[in-house]
């Protein structure tokens, strides 16, 4: 459990946990733990910027954080990550919640921050973790 807290608290988990395709600046980071700060980061999907502010917060139980978007491309999105000790190891959990926005900028997100692109971002977040406390 500790491992896994610690990587996703490191200053550079996001950029670890975005896909190679995807380019991530990190404009400010002002998080002082897992629960507590804002982060503030650009996603470049080619030559289109997509700005995003989050807030961490606490989650549901101990050992999970929520990443709430503030401002960003969606009219709504919350993220928690729940971390659960099983047999032989810790269990991820992402439950997120989103609401997008009307018209143009609702049809953008709904491609790029729903359905299948978002089920493969987090299959390649969950490899990427399994990958970075494996070694």
């Amino acid at each position: 459990m500790e491992r896994i807290i610690a990587f996703h608290n490191a200053k550079d988990a996001l950029r670890k946990l975005t896909p190679p395709l995807l380019i991530m600046q990190c404009v400010r980071d002002e998080r002082t733990s897992l629960t507590h700060g804002e982060v503030e980061f650009v996603l470049w999907f080619g030559l289109f910027p997509v700005r995003w502010l989050a807030r961490h917060e606490a989650g549901p139980i101990t050992t999970s954080f929520v990443d709430r978007m503030i401002q960003g491309p969606m009219d709504s999105w919350e993220h928690q990550h729940i971390f659960r000790e099983i047999p032989g190891g810790v269990e991820l959990t992402d439950q997120i919640t989103l609401a997008h926005k009307a018209g143009l900028p609702g049809l953008f997100s709904r491609l790029i921050f729903d359905g299948i692109p978002l089920r493969i971002l987090f299959l390649y977040r969950h490899w990427r973790t399994r990958r970075e406390l494996a070694s």
